[in-house]
């Protein structure tokens, strides 16, 4: 059983294409909000804001998606982005 299994089932209720959000929060690492901002293109709006201390980093992105699988695919991608945490 995958880490996003529940997820998915969730969202295969759901009608697509849809707008979905995305919210990561990570270290102030610019590799790493580099790696996370790569997993979507030009057309995303993608929102990066520092924590108060400057610490950690939150990146939300509201991106049209076509499908549940699309949604865990980036899921899945981010999860093997040390520090990543997925909201």
């Amino acid at each position: 059983m995958g880490q996003f299994d529940e997820l998915k089932s969730k969202l295969e209720l759901e009608e697509w294409p849809n707008l979905y959000f995305f919210k990561f929060i990570m270290p102030s690492d610019n590799q790493k909000i580099a790696l996370v901002s790569s997993l979507f293109d030009d057309t995303s709006d993608i929102q990066v804001r520092p924590s108060s201390k400057g610490n950690y980093t939150s990146i939300s992105v509201k991106e049209m998606m076509f499908d549940a699988n699309s949604i865990i695919d980036i899921y899945e991608k981010a999860a093997l982005i040390e520090g990543v945490i997925i909201l």
